[in-house]
């Protein structure tokens, strides 16, 4: 049961994982996997959005995952459509900003338009933030940061002593995030896969074993219970901790 006197994180991020898992196990193409675990999504955003989470970032497609099978790629290509036509007027009345990191020049057509739409239309909602992982890869990611600040320092703009975390940090496709906090991996498998590389310095990481078309806004709870029974320290110790919160 969710602590009301402890705070909730503030940026969450999930590693759905498992769908194609859910669906072997039942004798389904994939695909099916996939469409339930579109169900998922909706029941975390919308319980993201009434516990008071200021962001919640999904991984929804890597950079890796153009490699699937085409047949599937597309399949997934036109779920992800779907999401964004049918959930639009919730996003909108529950003042949802959308917004996205990744490679979005790579998504079809079909998935730019109502995406960039819903991008546009969302821009001055302030209530969460929710964020599509699409394309996405943290070295990616983090090699296209540093090929900024290094565009930078050859255009005499910045010096290589000036760059620091700080800078770093804001050359990120997150840097419109808060920090994050919390990552959720489903499935059982406890690795990033290349996610929020850097973000994840500090976050605190939960796996479970349950597969992402069975994670609903119980098993989301039970993770933010158990982010709210940890100490974190950022380097500190217990010590200094509790006395920072004299």
């Amino acid at each position: 049961m969710l602590n009301p006197h402890a705070p909730l994180p503030r940026h969450v991020a999930i590693i759905m994982d498992g769908n194609g898992r859910w669906a072997k196990r039942r004798g389904l193409p994939r695909i099916e996997g996939h469409r339930k675990g579109a169900d998922s999504v909706r029941d975390v955003v919308r319980a993201s959005r009434e516990l008071g989470l200021r962001a919640l970032t999904l991984y929804a497609f890597s950079s890796q995952n153009w490699d699937r099978p085409m047949e599937e790629v597309r399949a997934l290509m036109e779920l992800l459509r779907d999401y964004l036509v049918e959930e639009r007027t919730e996003i909108l009345e529950n003042e949802i900003r959308l917004e996205t990191i990744g490679d979005r020049t790579r998504l079809p057509e079909f998935v730019r338009g109502p995406l960039e739409d819903l991008i546009r239309d969302s821009a001055e909602n302030d209530k969460m933030t929710l964020c599509l992982a699409l394309s996405y890869g943290g070295r990616e990611s983090l090699a296209a940061a540093a090929r900024r600040l290094a565009e930078a320092v050859v255009a005499g703009e910045l010096l290589p002593s000036d760059i620091d975390v700080r800078n770093f940090g804001q050359e990120l496709s997150t840097r419109m995030l808060p920090e994050l906090d919390l990552v959720i991996r489903t499935s059982g498998e406890q690795r990033l896969s290349n996610f929020l590389l850097w973000e994840a310095a500090y976050a605190e990481l939960y796996f479970t074993d349950t597969l992402w078309p069975d994670f609903s806004r119980a098993t989301l709870y039970q993770a933010i219970e158990s982010f709210q029974g940890r100490e974190r320290r950022f380097g500190l110790t217990s010590e200094q901790v509790r006395l920072r919160r004299l």
